[in-house]
């Protein structure tokens, strides 16, 4: 989450980070990106070696490492490693989560190529100037050809809806329909926004090829006030986990999630 060209807006803010994951958003967006993994994931998971790239508070690399996996948690900030170490002791896996400090442009003299089985891109992307060039960096630590990419970015789509429905803000509506960047409520400072063509255009060019499409977020956020997230949060779970998986709402959602792995092909080209 935080390995960014403007990383110093999270150091401090781990405790504000997970705080967010706690609220029904935020456990929307954790819970049905992990169900997405689960879906994708070989039965015989137990021994791959994941990257959670940038991956802050640990939420996501603690649920993988409960399954077996060895998960290695690069993040920029020393607060969030700390909120994951936690974590991982507190879930007894800590065995199987490295903590490791660093910047994603450092990746090509952290790991060697083909150190991982899954690579975790969560909320990284959005806030980097260059992500083809961290992109291709991933694609060098994959193994080929079973490794899995697993990325989630902010839709532009589901900022004009939010923009227009939940803020009710028409000039915000209007500019977001074609903004490259946008502004990040829960830090301040700039988000870009994809299209699910700018995604697929970017994992082409890293030698991907995607396998998989998921909307996070469909409806949820512009549920009526009357309805209780907490209450009916399993429901509303359901729902958006159905959702999701049809192209048609998935491509109005607040995140996309999508899968690839790597074409041997275009890779030897």
């Amino acid at each position: 989450m935080t390995i960014a060209t403007d990383s110093a807006r999270f150091e401090t803010g781990a405790a504000k980070y997970a705080a967010y994951l706690e609220t029904p958003e935020g456990r929307l967006r954790l819970d049905l990106a992990f169900a997405t993994l689960r879906d994708f994931l070989p039965p015989t998971s137990q021994n791959m070696r994941a990257l959670d790239l940038g991956g802050g508070t640990g939420a996501m690399a603690v649920r993988l490492a409960a399954l077996g996996i060895h998960v290695t948690l690069l993040d920029a900030s020393s607060q969030m490693l700390e909120f994951a170490g936690r974590l991982a002791r507190q879930e007894k896996v800590s065995d199987r989560v490295a903590l490791q400090q660093g910047d994603a442009a450092e990746l090509a003299k952290l790991f060697k190529a083909e150190s991982f089985d899954l690579v975790l891109c969560h909320n990284v992307l959005e806030y980097l100037d260059a992500p083809n060039a961290v992109l291709r960096e991933v694609a060098r630590l994959l193994r080929a050809p079973s490794g899995i990419l697993s990325i989630l970015v902010r839709n532009r789509a589901g900022e004009v809806l939010k923009a227009a429905l939940l803020n009710g803000d028409f000039a915000a509506t209007e500019r977001n329909l074609t903004a490259e960047w946008t502004n990040e409520s829960l830090y301040g400072g700039r988000v870009r926004l994809f299209s699910g063509d700018d995604l697929r255009t970017l994992m082409s060019s890293a030698k991907f090829t995607t396998t998989h499409e998921r909307g996070i977020r469909v409806v949820s956020d512009y549920l009526p006030a009357s309805i209780s997230r907490e209450k009916e949060y399993e429901r509303i779970f359901g729902l958006e986990y159905m959702l999701g998986k049809r192209p048609e709402f998935a491509a109005i959602a607040r995140y996309m999630h999508w899968m690839g792995r790597l074409d041997t092909a275009k890779a030897r080209g």
